[in-house]
């Protein structure tokens, strides 16, 4: 698990500006209809994001809570955004999104209290 950990922390950059890319590709793409998508919409948003924000909390940079907080902007503009590209923009998508942040970094948290431990 620590080379796993080590190998996001090296790309951490790289791993975070896919993820934006794929984020909003998939956020932004227009739609007739919102595919059926599997279990609640609200946790897909959740898990996307907090993905999204688990390399930057495992790696630390310097500015990492200035970066978090980047993450919750860019996703209120993308929920801003979508109704211009036929989406639904919700604040709960939001709310979720923002959940997710915030759980990544309380599992990175955890994982370093770990890590101190061992």
């Amino acid at each position: 698990m620590i080379k796993f950990v080590s190998l996001i922390c090296r790309y951490w950059i790289v791993l975070s500006l896919g993820l934006v890319c794929i984020i909003s590709f998939l956020s932004l793409s227009p739609l007739d209809r919102l595919p059926p998508g599997p279990g609640n919409d609200k946790l897909l948003h959740l898990l996307s994001y907090g993905l999204l924000m688990l390399p930057t909390a495992l790696r630390r940079p310097k500015h990492w809570l200035f970066i978090s907080i980047l993450f919750v902007a860019y996703s209120g503009a993308i929920e801003l955004i979508q109704p211009y590209v036929n989406r639904y923009g919700e604040w709960l998508d939001l709310a979720a999104n923002t959940t997710g942040i915030v759980l990544a970094i309380i599992l990175s948290q955890l994982y370093f209290l770990w890590l101190a431990r061992r």
